[in-house]
């Protein structure tokens, strides 16, 4: 192998860049030609493959989202728009191709896997609901943003006798807002993979107010039965039960614009390594994740069309601890 193509799918995560950086320098090392592929499968199909070096990578370890850029793609996701692709990185006389990003970057990678083409994939995505990595590129970072934004409200919730409704990324997986719940003490969490009743939230809420506290906080994944604003509505609604006047804090794309983490640098260093690692011998088809302290690599059937589940002996803790 001696020539290979990085992009960068989906929704954009903080350590993207460390994780291009890690794949191009580890690569160079090897004697390895690396291009660049700009705004995702939709610039793989446009051909848009830029030669890197050493130096085009030199000081973006430390920025967030991806400076090659990213784009949802609908025609990849057809037969003329696959082949297109695969007509690109055959026209660059490209070997191998590293993907990072989340479910549907590596359900592309599966695909063009299927089509006979050396793929691997690196798990990137804030939700955390890859298959195949305990934790994946972003998470941390999406997590103290997520902690930082519960501490800033709890202050001004404080000042003005308020409960905040935080609602957090995640798609359809409540690890960000459970974990963010417990590590910034909220009265409660809502999270989808748990049906939570506002009855429910209502009598916390309620409580927490007899009890003299002068703020509550629910954290509120964006997938969840009720989200935010459907909560929002229903408090408005019954606004004597919960004691507290309720704001509502929706943080968004906040989460994914962070300077990322060391704990993302390094771990989008390790895999970027692993994924090289993964093409010179010979190991296609498989996400690089991490699993028990460890670069494993888990075959990306096993990874694409599933939605990894979290720890709901965790949500049991939240509980406990509101």
């Amino acid at each position: 192998m001696k020539k290979i193509a990085i992009l960068t799918s989906g929704g954009d995560a903080p350590g993207m860049n460390a994780a291009i950086r890690s794949v191009t320098r580890t690569a160079i090392q090897k004697g390895w030609q690396v291009f660049g592929v700009r705004d995702g499968f939709q610039g793989l199909i446009e051909g848009k493959l830029t030669e890197m070096d050493s130096r085009d990578v030199a000081g973006i370890i430390q920025r967030g989202g991806t400076f090659l850029g990213s784009a949802r793609c609908e025609e990849f996701k057809t037969e003329m728009g696959r082949r297109k692709a695969l007509r690109s990185l055959n026209e660059n006389e490209i070997e191998g191709l590293v993907v990072i990003g989340g479910n549907g970057s590596q359900s592309g990678s599966h695909t063009f896997s299927q089509m006979g083409f050396p793929v691997v994939g690196v798990a990137s995505t804030i939700d955390n609901d890859l298959v195949g990595s305990d934790i994946t590129i972003g998470v941390d970072t999406a997590l103290n943003i997520a902690l930082e934004a519960i501490d800033r409200l709890k202050v001004t919730g404080s000042s003005h006798q308020r409960a905040f409704l935080i609602e957090v990324m995640g798609r359809n997986c409540g690890y960000l807002a459970l974990m963010s719940a417990i590590a910034g003490g909220a009265e409660t969490v809502a999270i989808p993979e748990i049906d939570t009743d506002p009855d429910e939230i209502a009598h916390i809420l309620s409580r927490a107010y007899e009890r003299g506290k002068s703020h509550a906080i629910v954290v509120v994944a964006e997938g969840a039965k009720y989200n935010a604003t459907k909560l929002a509505e229903f408090f408005e609604k019954h606004q004597e039960r919960v004691g507290f006047a309720l704001r509502v804090s929706v943080l968004g794309h906040i989460q994914r614009g962070g300077t990322p983490s060391a704990s993302d640098r390094i771990l989008a260093s390790r895999l970027g390594a692993g994924a090289v690692d993964c093409l010179e011998r010979g190991e296609y088809g498989v996400l690089v994740g991490w699993i028990n302290g460890k670069v494993k690599t888990t075959p990306l059937k096993e990874v694409v069309g599933k939605i990894k589940k979290i720890d709901l002996e965790l949500f049991e803790l939240a509980r406990k601890l509101d």
